[in-house]
């Protein structure tokens, strides 16, 4: 553990000039750092020899929405960047109710003398999730299974469109960990187990998102988590609520790099604008406390030139001493701070720090350089509000049918005995059981309005069931019962679907020692069995699921991950308009 000197007197914080709106010789104008005809370099060195230490610690700043006790602290303190964490959204839940509460945020950050942007920041894990209305793609797992990077381009493209209409050009994605534990409560988040396959649709992902620019302004994908979130060990999270998240990878050095590099590798290579440094350990210690793995792997050997930021309250865990942390961090190669909160402490401790010397003024000015270059890079400076954004590219028809596309490639056909499938549409009866049938919040997981999602069918969508009556005869029968209480059928049925699956989680409350059905799930789908020529159970899940003892007594077997809006996609493939094509991204034991 370090020790910094607290014996020093203590300074004077200072705060960022805020100006007063009757005073309109406090804004500063026409400076080389605000004409647009400017390089990018020139525009931040002049910028930045106009800072103050004060603006400079404000900008490595990234705080949550809802920690924000007063907006006229965004100016205060000069913040440099905002986010939405899971569930934190505005008082209207549209998308003009997003677009309107980022304008408003962006409006503070005019009120100080520079007028420096702010940074909207939001995980758009499967789709711009928070908003309803949005289009909800398959999790990550369910890309992984396509193996498709023109298709993983295609749905990026359209994560940054919806997600930029909104005035967020800052999207926390796409997730790089390559999972080794199928328990982990973030697998879903995953493009699965293959490094390679990772590496290719990661670096697909980031250019799809990056390939945004529209009125001037881009978008910047931020690649998580660095490393080696995947391969941490049952047991060791320090979070007492959880089982392997934030927990400690204790692998080799050579593990680390063969499985866990690559994908980062291959992000710098595809340009990627900024890494968010992961919760988790590397051999005991915190990776945001890692110069080694910070400045010297990821800037010094991969050459990563932009911008490294922490996760949800990383920084802090460290060890016991805020301070000690932040200086830690920082000084590791960390540039800004997900605090999420305190945001007054963090002023303070920075502030501190240079005086004391335990961060110098030139680690300050290198990490504002960066922040400052990312907004440049990005449009804010000459475009810091939206001024006519189309919200109608929000869940439209073409993209909810490039997302149904995304789940006809994503579905993998574990099991198919005795011709069960493809179903004819003319077959006389077909009857539907189960949890996920009819649930568009089980569909789309986690990271769907709230962080651990929602439950029930109040967003737009399809429900798999609603695909089901959609895609057969006019004459064919399709009788639905959550529970497979057929009780008062006489004759069977030519095939009973069951559509079952995991509840949504996010994050270590979804780790779980062994993923497996429900009670309910399993009650249906023998009810089902009951009444039915043929089962077909489909699994509604952000993993495998250990169901080995069970589908012996199913005759097909179909992996649909977490879907997201568009049932219909499932549909499309069990009544044989489309082939199955997905593959397993991570082992199943069946």
């Amino acid at each position: 553990m370090l020790a910094y000197n607290f014996f020093r007197p203590l300074v004077n914080i200072e705060y960022v000039k805020v100006c007063d709106q009757k005073d309109k010789n406090c804004h500063v104008t026409n400076l080389p750092y605000q004409n647009s005809t400017l390089s990018t370099e020139e525009r931040i060195a002049d910028l930045l020899n106009r800072m103050t230490l004060a603006e400079k610690i404000g900008q490595m700043a990234l705080v949550e929405k809802n920690s924000l006790g007063n907006l006229d602290d965004l100016a205060k303190y000069g913040l440099g960047a905002v986010l939405s964490g899971g569930g934190a959204k505005p008082e209207v839940n549209t998308p003009a109710g997003w677009q309107e509460m980022v304008n408003n945020f962006q409006s503070y950050s005019q009120k100080t003398r520079l007028s420096i942007p702010l940074l909207y920041g939001a995980d758009a894990n499967h789709g711009h999730g928070q908003v309803p209305g949005a289009t909800i793609f398959p999790h990550f797992i369910g890309l992984g299974a396509t193996n498709d990077p023109g298709l993983v381009h295609e749905v990026a493209k359209v994560t940054a469109a919806e997600t930029a209409a909104t005035g967020i050009y800052w999207i926390f994605s796409p997730n790089l960990d390559v999972v080794k534990d199928l328990r982990w409560g973030r697998t879903y988040e995953t493009f699965g187990s293959d490094p390679q396959v990772v590496s290719k649709l990661g670096q697909a992902f980031i250019e799809g998102l990056q390939s945004y620019n529209k009125r001037g302004l881009t978008v910047a994908a931020g690649a998580k988590h660095y490393i080696s979130n995947g391969s941490m060990v049952w047991g060791s999270s320090t979070n007492n609520d959880f089982f392997i998240d934030q927990g400690n990878s204790n692998i080799s050095e050579a593990e680390l790099r063969q499985i866990h590099l690559e994908p980062f590798r291959q992000a710098v290579n595809a340009n990627v604008k900024s890494i968010m440094v992961g919760l988790n350990s590397w051999q005991g210690e915190k990776i945001s406390a890692s110069k080694y793995l910070i400045s010297d792997i990821l800037r010094g050997e991969l050459g990563f030139t932009g911008l490294i930021f922490s996760d949800w309250y990383g920084v802090y865990e460290i060890e016991r001493s805020k301070y000690n942390s932040l200086v830690r961090a920082i000084n590791a190669g960390v540039d800004m701070i997900m605090l999420p909160y305190d945001y007054e402490d963090f002023v303070t401790y920075l502030q501190r720090a240079v005086a004391n010397g335990d961060i110098s003024q030139e680690r300050i000015n290198e990490a504002t350089r960066r922040i400052l270059t990312l907004k440049f890079e990005l449009g804010l400076f000459d475009h810091p509000a939206i001024d006519s954004a189309d919200l109608k590219i929000v869940g439209s028809k073409e993209n909810r049918d490039l997302a149904r596309r995304a789940v006809r490639k994503s579905l993998v056909l574990l099991k198919n005995n005795n011709a069960a499938v493809p179903i004819s549409k003319n077959i006389s009866k077909i009857l539907v059981a189960g949890s996920a049938a009819h649930n568009l919040g089980k569909q789309a997981g986690g990271w769907t309005v709230e962080w651990q999602g929602i439950d029930g069918n109040w967003l737009p969508g399809t429900t798999i069931l609603d695909g089901l009556k959609k895609s057969v005869s006019a004459n064919v029968k399709v009788e639905y019962s959550l529970s497979g209480d057929f009780s008062a059928q006489n004759n069977l049925a030519d095939v009973g679907i069951a559509v079952v699956g995991e509840n949504p989680y996010a994050e270590g409350w979804g780790d779980n020692n062994n993923p497996s059905l429900s009670a309910e799930d399993l009650s249906a789908i023998n009810n089902l069995k009951q009444k039915s020529k043929k089962i077909v159970v489909i699994i509604i899940s952000g993993r495998p699921l250990n169901i080995k003892e069970y589908t012996k007594d199913w005759d097909a077997v179909i992996a649909a991950w977490l879907p997201g809006s568009e049932g219909q996609g499932v549909a499309d493939v069990l009544f044989g308009d489309y082939p199955f094509t997905g593959t397993l991204p991570i082992d199943w034991d069946l």
